[in-house]
């Protein structure tokens, strides 16, 4: 849990707390003088949905260490406000703060169906995985309203083109039916990320997603009906959810789980200062001890842009993790089937259309 002494400074239900600069932004409203100004808006702030008629949607991941070569994202900004996130740096080039802009703004890309159907009619399409979450949480709560990542799912089962999902929310199991469709042509395989089992943890870390008991109801429920399923435990941070890895993978793959893969944090870009203010905030008792664990595994920095090193880190402390994962990996059988999803049944529609007249 958030330590006591920190509570008068920590608001909860936020990940970030507060709003970097954006270093694409030459000015910017500050609040200097907070007891001079009433009309300062102190009050929680509510999310807000921006409509956007984007131009693309599927984008070609040319990081080679990532594991994906597309994704799309119906979403971007993830109101689940997970304060390592990765994502929270894209946010800038909306013309938004990577902070709190980040999990209260969330840009929806309202035409991504019709941009995902113009896609794969492109005759230089050559089927591939699209991995849906790339980037921010397909499942993220505005799903449940918008419906737009069951809308590119459906289009996927159409055009018989593999998928790959990865989300924290529960809200995929309203899918199932569709998943199981998919999953019957080895056609999609579902990642559930979840950090640890510590709901404390959660809380502060995660604030708004679904509770680890929840996320892995959703490992056992896919396992069950057939569907190809793994985590994430993803970001581990050193003193923080590094020793709970024994516990997320065992009770992973008593859920059925078939795949596990693993990050160490990286603090690129804004996500370091609004990382750092959050911890310190939150776990003011170790948080030096966490700061300079994660530095070490980083060759001082709490980054690193090196292929495969920023994933994995570099040093003792991240061979330790590394081993320790590989181990568990072994005794609980995981990522023992190599197999690739199916790229043979893909079709494109207009062409069916008109080889019937």
């Amino acid at each position: 849990m958030v330590n006591q002494q920190a509570n008068d400074r920590f608001e909860k239900g936020r990940g970030a707390q507060f709003n970097p600069k954006n270093r694409f932004l030459k000015g910017e409203y500050v609040q200097e003088h907070a007891e001079a100004i009433d009309e300062w808006e102190e009050e929680k702030r509510h999310t807000e949905y921006i409509l956007d008629d984007s131009k693309t949607l599927v984008n070609k991941v040319t990081s080679p260490d990532v594991g994906m070569m597309y994704s799309a994202n119906p979403y971007q900004g993830c109101e689940h406000g997970c304060v390592y996130c990765y994502a929270r740096n894209s946010h800038e080039y909306w013309g938004y703060s990577a902070g709190i802009d980040f999990e209260s703004r969330i840009v929806v890309k309202k035409n991504a169906p019709a941009l995902l159907r113009k896609f794969f009619e492109n005759k230089s399409w050559e089927p591939a995985t699209i991995s849906l979450s790339g980037n921010t949480d397909c499942y993220q709560p505005i799903e449940r309203r918008m419906k737009i990542t069951r809308a590119l799912l459906e289009i996927c089962l159409e055009y018989r083109n593999p998928v790959g999902i990865i989300t924290k929310n529960a809200l995929v199991l309203r899918d199932l039916d569709i998943i199981k469709e998919l999953a019957s042509m080895n056609l999609v395989r579902v990642f559930t990320s979840i950090t640890s089992l510590d709901e404390g943890l959660r809380q502060v870390m995660e604030p708004r997603t679904a509770s680890y008991k929840s996320r892995l109801k959703v490992v056992e429920t896919l396992s069950k009906e057939g569907v190809p399923t793994g985590i994430m435990n993803a970001p581990l941070i050193p003193g923080l959810n590094d020793m709970h890895m024994h516990d997320v993978l065992k009770s992973a793959s008593d859920a059925g789980a078939k795949w596990a893969g693993y990050t160490l944090v990286r603090l690129n870009g804004a996500i370091g200062d609004i990382f750092k203010d959050w911890l310190y905030k939150a776990f003011p008792d170790r948080a030096d001890k966490v700061w300079h664990q994660i530095c070490e595994c980083h060759d001082g920095q709490v980054s690193d842009s090196r292929w495969g090193n920023r994933i994995v880190g570099d040093g003792k402390y991240a061979e330790l993790i590394r081993d320790q994962f590989k181990l568990y990996c072994r005794k609980y059988n995981f990522n023992e089937d190599r197999s690739e999803l199916n790229t043979t049944l893909f079709r494109r529609l207009k062409n069916k259309q008109l080889s019937l007249f």
